[in-house]
């Protein structure tokens, strides 16, 4: 009992200084990958670099000594990650204090569900997601990553439009205008370190070694050039205007978001008055604010579209300060300082006395030095109900993929693995997490396949990754300063890559034509409505539960005849000739209410269409489950079979079926010896009387006859 709620305590049977060693390796090679995947994942995720590392502290350690992979790896990952920016978005701005709070108690939520799962044993329910839904939704989550990290490639700024196809057009449209070439080729160079390096040797730890070199870059050439500025200083009577028109639209988006919430508070209060014509009212006037605010907030957009536009020259001046001026209305003969300035221009309003302007480009800037306190993340019950169905789909799809890399790395080490302890370490993970101010993490493919390389041999690896991660916190956060935004994009890029897998639409395809169209539609619908990614989840699901009721309703039900190899098939798709006087049908599936009068219609169809039918012989062996309905439409079936003047009985029944006949007395109405163990018995039995007096030679369901047609 003891070595079930604590698994880890398997580890140390047979465990040596030699075990202990390569574990140490392990954790350490392990942490080289994670630190700056991490980063870059938490920015995927709408939240500051560092998070990343916090996500990085507990969930390894926690789901290696709780779950029942010795060689998983947790921690960020990508399609969770960008699922925690798609369901967050909507409540409050990416980074933002609110935003990082929803994001830890996301984590909170992800949590409770994996280990409420996993405690009560129902790890089954994540088969709710099929591989073709999953297969689809993973490549169009890959291209979506991917995509989303253009504009730091490019190193442009854009708003998001209201899908992500119409954000990724602002960013080419940005970028053909104004591309900051350092940034892309800090983020070209990374790529091509990473790429070369993995294939040279995929032990080689690639992706620290590209952000070593780059930062260091970074650091020494000053791809970072930032200073503030008075508005006075921009020699542009037109952008100092468009600042002002800016800071304007902000007030006002301030002031209407106060009255907003004001006709919230009233609108709640005649609610719980029941004054329907207070109710009435306050509707309206929250009517009339949304498209105020709507259209206020597409005017800040413009504005900040157009100030971002503008390409400064800076033109020094005595004691070192600068003037900024349109390139392209520099003055003659002023001295330029070499650079292109931008004004960094947010959600916020501006300063007219501190503009910030880049002359360079983004990095990730300073980290917090220090391991986070743990806390108890913050209960809001109306954001956690919009968070739950996000949840959900996090959770399964987390587990999904933390148990599909356990599951390859187990046929590997030949070790056995228990789903549920798996959805309980996870789902601790998630718990621990969030106290310890993480955001949503799952296991992860190449950082598993990383551990498995080095050789770990138990999750002691995963607690020495975790203190890898605390040494970093505590003394190395300023070597992080310098590391460009366009390399942690290279870093996603390159991570991404192997979620792409077009071979897994052709074998949907080729399994089962639907299995194949729902995967293709996932993919397709997933793209259309990102960043609203539970959308194309949902469809997918939706189309898997439908076809399976379909099939359900609809079971294959095949007439029998004997084939060459003496085996009795169907008749259609062998080609085989069907007996003029008995006819042997199988059907394919549990009897149940949704199936039952398909069965009673097809036997209808049959004695209609073969008018010297004498017995129908029904094969069970298809059959695995029979409820009430079932046994009522087989009950008719008898009567109103043999009140047409032909026979009936039932061959391989099984034990199941047979206590639900029993128990409902159907042996005594079809009689106990027209139910019969095996088909021949069956064809043996009904043989002779359904025969006597016919025409027909050669009986195909004894001897081999197939269809002159073919």
């Amino acid at each position: 009992m003891l070595k079930r709620v604590f698994p880890f305590l398997n580890w140390f049977k047979g465990y040596g200084l030699d075990s202990l060693r390569i574990d140490l390796l392990a954790g350490v090679t392990v942490a080289l990958v994670l630190i700056p995947q991490s980063m870059a994942y938490a920015q995927l995720a709408g939240l500051p670099a560092y998070y990343g590392l916090y996500a990085s502290f507990l969930p390894p350690m926690i789901a290696a000594l709780f779950g029942s992979s010795r060689q998983l790896a947790t921690g960020p990952v990508a399609i969770v990650s960008l699922m925690t920016s798609a369901s967050l978005e909507p409540l409050a701005a990416v980074g933002s204090e609110g935003f990082i709070a929803y994001a830890i108690l996301l984590a909170l939520m992800v949590g409770l569900f994996q280990f409420s799962l996993g405690v009560l044993r129902l790890g089954i329910v994540v088969n709710f997601l099929s591989h073709p839904v999953v297969n689809g939704f993973t490549n169009a989550a890959a291209l979506i990553i991917a995509s989303s990290q253009l504009y730091k490639m490019f190193g442009v700024y854009v708003d998001k439009a209201e899908h992500h196809y119409g954000t990724i057009w602002r960013v080419i449209t940005a970028a053909v205008h104004c591309t900051h070439w350092p940034s892309l080729l800090m983020g070209a160079l990374a790529f091509g370190i990473m790429y070369g390096l993995k294939r040279i040797s995929p032990k080689i730890p690639y992706v620290l070694l590209a952000v070593a070199v780059t930062t260091i870059i970074s650091w020494a050439t000053g791809f970072e050039h930032n200073t503030f500025t008075a508005v006075e200083r921009i020699k542009s009577a037109q952008l100092q205007q468009l600042i002002t028109d800016f800071n304007k639209t902000q007030q006002d988006i301030s002031r209407f978001a106060d009255e907003q919430t004001e006709v919230n508070q009233a609108l709640e209060s005649a609610h719980r008055a029941h004054d329907i014509v207070a109710v009435l009212t306050a509707e309206h006037r929250a009517s009339i604010l949304m498209i105020n605010l709507e259209g206020i907030k597409d005017k800040a957009h413009v504005y900040r579209q157009k100030i971002r536009r503008y390409l400064l020259t800076g033109v020094e001046q005595s004691g070192g300060r600068l003037l900024f001026y349109p390139k392209d209305a520099v003055p003659s003969g002023a001295r330029s300082d070499g650079r292109t300035w931008r004004i960094k221009v947010s959600n916020r309003p501006l300063d007219p006395q501190k503009l910030l302007m880049m002359g360079g480009g983004a990095v990730v800037g300073t980290i917090p030095r220090g391991v986070p306190a743990l806390t108890v993340p913050k209960l809001n019950l109306s954001v956690a109900l919009n968070l739950f169905p996000y949840a959900v789909i996090i959770s399964l799809l987390g587990f999904m993929e933390a148990i599909s890399i356990a599951k390859a790395m187990a046929g590997k080490t030949g070790q056995r693995l228990d789903p549920n302890q798996e959805l309980i370490g996870q789902g601790l993970a998630n718990i621990c997490g969030a106290f310890g101010r993480s955001y949503p993490t799952s296991g992860s493919f190449s950082r598993s396949a990383v551990n498995l390389q080095a050789g770990a041999v138990s999750g002691l690896s995963s607690v020495f990754t975790s203190l890898m991660v605390v040494i970093v916190l505590l003394f190395f956060t300023p070597l992080l300063y310098h590391l460009p935004q366009a390399v942690l994009a290279a870093v996603i890029m390159m991570a991404v890559i192997g979620l792409i897998n077009v071979s897994g639409f052709i074998h949907a395809w080729e399994a089962q034509w639907y299995d194949g169209a729902i995967s293709i539609i996932t993919f397709v619908c997933t793209l259309a409505f990102a960043p609203h990614l539970d959308r194309g989840i949902e469809i997918g699901v939706v189309l898997s539960l439908l076809v399976f009721l379909y099939k359900s309703m609809r079971p294959t039900m095949a007439k029998l005849s004997r084939a060459e190899d003496q085996s009795l098939r169907d008749c259609m798709a062998f080609g085989l000739k069907e007996c003029r006087y008995m006819a042997m049908v199988r059907f394919d599936g549990p009897l149940f209410f949704a199936n039952a009068s398909y069965l009673e219609d097809q036997i209808m169809e049959l004695m209609r269409t073969k008018k010297d039918l004498k017995h129908i012989i029904i094969v069970c062996n298809g059959i695995n489950d029979i409820d009430a309905s079932g046994g009522e439409v087989l009950s008719l079936l008898v009567d109103r079979i043999r009140s047409a003047g032909i026979d009936i009985s039932l061959s391989g029944v099984n034990e199941m079926v047979m206590k639900v006949f029993k128990r409902t007395h159907f042996p005594e109405k079809i009689g106990e010896d027209h139910i019969h163990a095996t088909m021949e018995r069956a064809i043996n039995a009904a043989h002779e009387k359904a025969h006597r007096g016919g025409e027909e030679d050669v009986c195909p369901l004894v001897t081999y006859c197939q269809l002159e047609s073919n």
